[in-house]
């Protein structure tokens, strides 16, 4: 019988609800204000007020976070979940608001199926934020070109004032991953462009940006001499991305509002940015759901992956179905399995880079 990725019975990227201030949490909280002010120059093209997305999260409340890990590592990731407030519906609001009960149940998801290729090598942490809804992103981008109108408001003021909690108070001068994807990987686009420029402290005991299934384009890397873009498997202070696609895709240049132009990625088999072929059996394990246990598990979808370096992605001949949502990501996307397709070959790097930075300090 056939397996299916968990996050195509969901279009996990893109399709529940968020709630803020309503998950789980196992630390101790200190008080302390978060510094808002200090990303207001980054939220210029907001086009929402208080009034329609909510009251802020206050993340020295731990209801404002899904997951404050106990400290069991000497390593941290700060995860940024994808779009999981759909809000397809006419009426439905452009961002979520904090009690949104859809979220619970879309951030548990991506815990499990992205967050947790974090778990082994890292204290995973996970801030609730404000999401724009997959409608308004895609409209974002169809008419402005890329999503940074949709997330460089709510959502970045929200989880750049989570990140500053989260370093005055429970990273304890460990160095981390940040970690994100779809939505949250737009969001980590300009926390790497922005915040870290403006916290060179913060950023210089950044292991890596694992910031998949949004583009970071060439400009991006011209325009911020501080980044660094990954070259092999265990480089650090890098960023790791990518999007992947099936042959469809690029054949017909289809629009994929995650996909912007020169973008420029890695092969998450082989860790290379050329277009060497990394065959299937390079891959170590997807995660998928075992349809008659409904569990998750570790199996073979068929995953190869190669770099195609016009349209900066990475594109896949496995048979498994593409996301259904063609008017947003093309006929043959795979966003939703960016992570799941190749977990354990993620996991394994992320230990491995882990011990370079651990070397080469």
């Amino acid at each position: 019988m056939k397996k299916r990725m968990i996050a195509l019975a969901m279009i996990a990227a893109m399709a529940i609800g968020l709630t803020a201030c309503g998950g789980q949490s196992s630390s101790n909280n200190s008080a302390a204000t978060t510094t808002a002010e200090a990303t207001a120059a980054a939220t210029t093209e907001a086009t929402t007020t208080a009034a329609n997305v909510g009251e802020a999260p206050d993340y020295s409340n731990k209801a404002c976070w899904y997951k404050i890990p106990e400290i069991k590592k000497d390593v941290d990731t700060f995860f940024i979940y994808p779009t999981v407030y759909n809000g397809m519906n006419e009426n439905d609001p452009e961002f979520a608001l904090l009690d949104n009960e859809e979220m619970k149940q879309g951030v548990e998801a991506m815990d499990k199926t992205q967050a947790s290729v974090f778990e082994e090598s890292t204290n995973v942490f996970i801030p609730y934020y404000r999401q724009a809804s997959t409608l308004y992103v895609g409209k974002v981008v169809q008419e402005t070109g890329s999503a940074d109108k949709a997330v460089s408001g709510t959502p970045y003021q929200d989880v750049t004032s989570a990140l500053d909690y989260y370093f005055n108070n429970y990273n304890g001068g460990r160095p981390f991953i940040i970690a994100s994807h779809s939505q949250g990987s737009a969001i980590n686009r300009l926390i790497l462009k922005n915040y870290f420029k403006d916290h060179p402290d913060y950023y210089e005991r950044m292991i890596a940006a694992y910031s998949i299934g949004y583009s970071i384009t060439k400009e991006d890397m011209e325009e911020c001499p501080h980044l660094k873009f990954a070259t092999g498997e265990s480089d650090t202070g890098v960023i790791i991305s990518w999007n992947t696609e099936g042959p469809k895709n690029v054949e017909q240049k289809a629009f994929n509002f995650v996909v912007l132009p020169n973008s420029i990625c890695i092969n998450p088999l082989n860790w290379k940015r050329d277009d060497t072929y990394a065959p299937a059996s390079e891959n170590k394990g997807s995660l998928i759901v075992n349809e008659k246990t409904g569990e998750l598990e570790i199996g073979d979808v068929g995953a190869d992956a190669q770099v195609n370096l016009e349209r900066g992605v990475v594109v896949t001949n496995s048979k498994n179905a593409p996301a259904d949502a063609a008017e947003f990501l093309g006929p043959q996307s795979f966003h939703p399995e960016d992570y799941g397709f190749y977990y354990n070959n993620i996991k394994e790097n992320v230990a491995k880079r882990i011990a370079a930075y651990k070397t080469e300090k």
